[in-house]
């Protein structure tokens, strides 16, 4: 029994360890789209939330942030504690609370269908642009001294970036039922 507990631990340290390489990852494969290119990064914080449950899915988040915050170029723009600064850091912030938010829904299904892991994922993508849109507005206007109205914010970093997100959240719904039916752990 001890070394079943254990093995369990290890998995998930391991899977945890893997979304973090994935979330960095995913920074830097972007698909073109006519509107914008967008990267996997979602993909893989929805998973992470699916996946590791809420603290390992936040924990996953937040080792993404600080590695990047210490100066490791995994963010899309480099890295370092001065990417704070950056209008999209509320963004990667927003990734935190996605991946625990998902994780707390994930949590309280009684059965995983892709229908209730999709509801999850919308609450996560809120979760993000709840974070993000009110930094990038903040970072542009007031610490750069912009002007640049929220029409603007909301068109350039969320309506063209919605239907991409959604296509995203469905994929990440499908092959997170059927990784956790893999691993069951």
């Amino acid at each position: 029994m001890e070394m079943m507990l254990e093995r369990s631990k290890v998995l998930k340290l391991t899977l945890c360890a893997l979304f973090v390489a994935l979330t960095a990852i995913g920074a830097f494969i972007r698909i073109p789209t006519p509107l914008a290119p967008f990267s996997l990064q979602v993909l893989f914080v929805m998973m992470a939330g699916i996946v590791l449950g809420s603290k390992l899915g936040l924990a996953s988040q937040l080792a993404y942030i600080f590695i990047g915050l210490a100066g490791i170029p995994i963010f899309t723009q480099g890295g370092g504690p001065s990417y704070v600064f950056q209008p999209s850091f509320g963004f990667l912030l927003g990734f935190a609370a996605a991946a625990f938010v998902i994780g707390k829904v994930t949590e309280h299904m009684k059965q995983l269908t892709v229908k209730g892991l999709f509801a999850a994922g919308l609450a996560g993508l809120a979760a993000i642009y709840m974070i993000g849109l009110p930094y990038l507005y903040l970072i542009v206007n007031v610490y750069l001294g912009g002007e640049m109205p929220v029409s603007a914010v909301l068109w350039s970093a969320c309506a063209i970036f919605l239907p991409g997100d959604m296509i995203k959240i469905f994929i990440a719904a499908v092959l997170s039922k059927k990784i956790l039916q893999a691993i069951q752990y």
